[in-house]
């Protein structure tokens, strides 16, 4: 009995052994082959959320027709449908298995077109079921050489087919007018597209600037924007690539804050606009338009921003931040040649109106009575201009315009003739060692004498005015000034009210009251309207 129950024990240990190891196989056999599967409404999901506006969907079927070598691409936008067609290389069963193919990395594994060596723009293959976003269906139309053939995708029939991926296809007789070529028609739209939206997606999200690629929405071709102003071009070369484009400043009638910032195109397409630094450049930055290309950027899944955590954003950021300091320069400059301009104009009128008053009250005049006119010199009612070799020819205006720049004269005489030696001494011009080279300068000229007048950055902390010699400076930065600038009448009074300040006290410096009552005469002659 203890022999046989030794027997039963060793048989079911034995048993138990070997039951173990089969399980064990088993769990492990199991463990090693797993069934990896996708939901066919993840997928829809995916396209669908990889591009939040569904107007991407048409950008992304131009530039299929872009990387397949086409040369005219017509897009019809309607209320029912809208329909992309081009005269690309064409797709046999080949192409379509591999268009349909998720993910596929036919373009990241040829990223240049046979024919025209273009570059292709698509990467992850995930791009056409962005179409679904916006139709429930859409068929493919498509041939190369002898194979013609359609493809319709339904989204409600395809999810429920259950577990099938199979996608009806049709095979057609080739069309030997029409020849290579794809159309994709987008059916059953779930809203309504406006041409000139579709047109604007076009301009920026694909490369219409192409050699031998056209696009045409309704008829009409997309031309690429064009903006008027002063161009500033851009050339950068970095270790990771080329930045290369153009920045426009617009005039400052078209400034906007509609679709404000740079381009930053890959592939001649626009993936994001950028304000770089003008952030902080207040109503400049409405001025700011452009485009740069910078091929080398590293874009996210959707295109619509780049992998900013890599060394070729990082290069791409500096270089831009560069670029950006010298088109602030070159904006400066402008609006300092504009604000001149208008600063000249100003200070023309009120000397005009300072001649004016002093014409009319020539006792005031610190230059003396003003001489009737001689045949060949200036008198009342007329002025000078000093042309380049020194003389003075009479001029109908009455104010004189001169360089933001005045040169003294050295007041040395020539003496290597007898000619030379008997000519009177010259006057020795006072210099204008304050001068900067944004300075605007006007003379008044009364007579055969006269006042400078420099309108110029002295600082806010500097004086209003004041006068060295015969050359008057306003300084332009003093809160006064600024404030009493942005009203043309009010800046012109102001000027005036200056000059015939530092004028009266020319007269009679001793006498601050009587320069005052002179002062107010000589405003209130400048004003007057003229009989």
């Amino acid at each position: 009995i203890i022999q046989q129950l030794f027997y039963f024990e060793t048989v079911y240990f034995l048993i138990t052994r070997l039951f173990r190891k089969r399980e064990s196989a088993v769990m492990t056999d199991e463990a090693s082959h797993l069934t990896i599967t996708v939901d066919k409404s993840h997928i829809l999901s995916l396209g669908e959320r990889l591009y939040e506006q569904s107007i991407e969907l048409i950008r992304e079927l131009v530039n299929n027709a872009y990387d397949a070598d086409a040369t005219r691409v017509e897009v019809t936008v309607s209320g029912k449908e809208i329909v992309v067609s081009d005269n690309g290389e064409g797709m046999d069963l080949r192409g379509l298995g591999q268009y349909f193919n998720v993910g596929s990395d036919e373009k990241l594994v040829h990223p240049i077109s046979l024919r025209f060596k273009r570059d292709r723009i698509g990467q992850f293959g995930i791009g056409k079921f962005a179409s679904l976003a916006a139709a429930s269906r859409f068929e493919i139309t498509t041939q190369k050489e002898e194979f013609a053939a359609r493809v319709v995708f339904d989204r409600t029939r395809w999810l429920g087919q259950g577990d099938s991926w199979i996608i009806p296809l049709t095979r057609l007789e080739p069309d030997p007018e029409r020849g290579n070529g794809t159309t994709v028609r987008l059916v059953d739209l779930k809203r309504e597209f406006k041409p000139e939206d579709v047109v604007q997606r076009i301009a920026e999200g694909v490369p219409i600037r192409a050699k031998s690629f056209s696009v045409w929405v309704n008829r009409y071709r997309v031309t690429p924007r064009k903006w008027s102003g002063n161009r500033v071009p851009v050339m950068e070369g970095t270790k990771s690539g080329i930045i290369h484009g153009e920045i426009v400043i617009l005039p400052a009638h078209n400034a906007s804050k509609d679709n404000m910032g740079i381009e930053i195109k890959v592939k001649g397409v626009t993936v994001r606009r950028e304000l770089f630094d003008m952030a902080s450049w207040g109503r400049a930055a409405t001025r700011i338009r452009g485009e740069i290309h910078a091929d080398f950027l590293p874009l996210t899944s959707d295109r619509s921003g780049f992998i900013e955590d890599t060394p070729e954003f990082e290069t791409f950021l500096k270089s831009m931040h560069k670029i950006m300091a010298d088109v602030q320069k070159v904006y400066n400059q402008l609006a300092s040649k504009r604000e001149n301009q208008k600063v000249s104009r100003a200070l023309k009128e009120a000397l005009q109106r300072v001649h004016q008053a002093l014409s009319l009250n020539p006792e005031l005049s610190p230059f003396g009575v003003v001489p009737i006119a001689e045949k060949g010199r200036p008198g009342a009612g007329e002025t000078a201009v000093e042309t380049g070799k020194g003389r003075s020819e009479p001029a109908p205006e009455t104010v004189a315009e001169e360089e933001t720049e005045e040169v003294p004269d050295s007041g040395q005489e020539d003496s290597s003739t007898m000619a030379d030696a008997e000519k009177p001494p010259k006057e020795r011009k006072p210099s204008m060692r304050m001068a900067t080279p944004n300075a605007v300068v006007k003379k008044l000229k009364f007579g055969d004498t006269g006042v400078t007048c420099c309108l110029d950055h002295l600082g806010e902390d500097g004086p209003e005015c004041l006068t060295e010699g015969t050359i008057i400076y306003i300084n332009r930065d003093h809160p006064l000034y600024k404030r009493e600038a942005r009203k043309k009448e009010a800046h012109i009074l102001n000027i005036a009210r200056l000059i015939t300040q530092e004028v009266s006290l020319m007269k009679d410096s001793a006498n601050p009251r009587e320069a005052f009552n002179r002062q107010s005469k000589l405003l209130r002659d400048a004003f007057r309207e003229k009989d």
